[in-house]
């Protein structure tokens, strides 16, 4: 599958979860949810992904984790809180260089509608 075709099944169950579950709940419910979502519709998900981080050519040992990688392909990154700050973003497209991706989707689900500014898709410029 091309980045394309999995961030519209991306899009697709998270939306099938915020109908099903509503806002305010914890990061780790959603997650939960996503991945069993993700796999329903078959694809390979990775969850708590560990993202080793070179420096000088030692890997340190930070224990800097995704929250989901989906067909070793895109990047998800979830949140449930009241305002996105640009560090998510930030973070995000950090992990995407690191691990040589070229997708992420941070999505909130902490709002009174996921379809109004709560998906992101985030794009590294390889």
């Amino acid at each position: 599958m091309t980045e394309n075709e999995i961030t519209y099944e991306i899009r697709g169950a998270i939306y099938n979860v915020y109908k099903n579950l509503g806002p305010g709940l914890l990061e780790s419910v959603y997650e939960e949810a996503m991945v069993y979502e993700l796999q329903k519709r078959g694809l390979k998900v990775e969850r708590q992904k560990e993202v080793p981080i070179v420096y000088d050519g030692h890997v340190l040992q930070t224990g800097m984790r995704l929250d989901l990688l989906v067909e070793g392909k895109v990047i998800v990154e979830l949140k449930s809180v009241q305002e996105m700050r640009a560090v998510f973003w930030k973070q995000t497209l950090t992990y995407l260089r690191l691990l040589k991706l070229r997708v992420g989707v941070l999505v909130n689900f902490n709002v009174d509608n996921i379809l109004d500014d709560a998906i992101f898709r985030i794009a590294n410029q390889l």
